[in-house]
């Protein structure tokens, strides 16, 4: 088994569609489609590619903590509290544990996620 695994941007398989959840929908319909590519064996440790279409949505980290790189699109977080930050094709960010705030995306988003907790 390798320890080196590079992810795909762009993934043959087919992903795992959704939707927001109600509680979390603040504009739009956005879909959201995953491509999760690799987990450690606990699964604390998860990483893909994620893909969202136009719309608003709370965005809630918890305990977890997710580094995102954008791959295509256009997106506004506004954490709570904060100013909105746009991020475009090519930034990267880091989302905390304890992070809430607005995701809006402009532009569908993809991006390359990892995410840990």
């Amino acid at each position: 088994m390798s320890l080196l695994t590079t992810i795909d941007t762009n993934p043959s398989a087919e992903p795992k569609i959704s939707k927001a959840l109600p509680e979390r929908l603040v504009a739009g319909d956005p879909t959201f489609r995953t491509w999760a590519q690799d987990s450690s064996r606990d699964g604390t440790v998860r990483t893909g590619v994620w893909e969202a279409t136009a719309g608003e949505t709370i965005s809630i980290k918890g305990e977890t903590f997710e580094f995102c790189h954008i791959l295509d699109g256009i997106l506004q977080l506004t954490e709570d509290g904060g100013e909105p930050v746009t991020y475009r094709k090519g930034d990267s960010f880091v989302m905390k544990p304890g992070f809430r705030g607005v995701w809006k995306t402009i532009e569908t988003v993809r991006k390359i996620y990892v995410v840990v907790g």
